[in-house]
């Protein structure tokens, strides 16, 4: 996957995406993620994976839960026999959900998640299908790591740029005003920053209305 053509929601989408076409048992697959102690569902191929997901959520227990916190598979093979929450299980059988499975999903060190997996015919939840899971669950998580990355790396090129200009802008400024009140450049400075108190009006936003207009407004 080429990074500069996606974002992490398309990275997410195309995760479940090929979960949902690669496993057998009609399943459904989510992923989800902790932001702040939070749990979120940030991807998911269809309405079961995201109402069951949903429903942990708001009983804050769950195999994803489980998963994405402690970092470990967790397996539920039959809903029918599955003795562990067994409110959400039933309530997750009722809904057509006959396996389960989730997977650690760590994109970040500040970031974990888990990738879920809900199928709806019995038995689905093999061998093979584990053994598939957690290989691409683990390449998953790398790409979804690297995009994080890539995404934090181009947001500071774009703030880095933006901070650039501005001081530009404002030095220009300031020029203007050392040269027409035969001001010192921290007096220079000092007078951007009252007519922006003054105007409610950030530094930068003034400083651009000098340099194109060359007048200075306020007191």
């Amino acid at each position: 996957m080429r990074l500069a053509d996606h974002s992490m929601s398309s990275v997410l989408e195309a995760v479940v995406t090929l979960v949902r076409q690669s496993l057998p048992g009609d399943a459904e697959a989510s992923v989800t993620l902790l932001r702040g102690g939070k749990a979120v569902t940030a991807a998911y191929s269809g309405d079961l994976a995201r109402d069951l997901d949903q429903d942990q959520y708001e009983r804050g227990d769950g195999p994803c839960l489980t998963a994405a916190t402690e970092g470990h598979p967790v397996e539920v093979p039959d809903t029918a026999t599955e003795g562990r929450w067994p409110d959400y299980v039933a309530v997750a059988r009722a809904q057509g959900c006959r396996g389960m499975m989730s997977l650690p999903f760590p994109v970040h060190e500040q970031l974990s998640g888990g990738l879920n997996i809900y199928a709806r015919q019995d038995g689905a939840i093999d061998e093979a299908a584990r053994g598939f899971a957690e290989r691409f669950a683990e390449y998953a998580a790398v790409v979804a790591g690297n995009m994080l990355a890539y995404e934090q790396a181009r947001d500071q090129a774009v703030n880095l740029q933006v901070a650039l200009e501005s001081r530009a802008v404002i030095d220009q400024a300031k020029g203007i005003l050392m040269e027409r009140f035969k001001l010192s450049a921290d007096q220079a400075f000092q007078t951007l920053a009252r007519l922006s108190m003054e105007s409610n009006t950030k530094v930068r936003l003034v400083a651009e209305k000098v340099v194109e207009t060359g007048e200075v407004t306020g007191r």
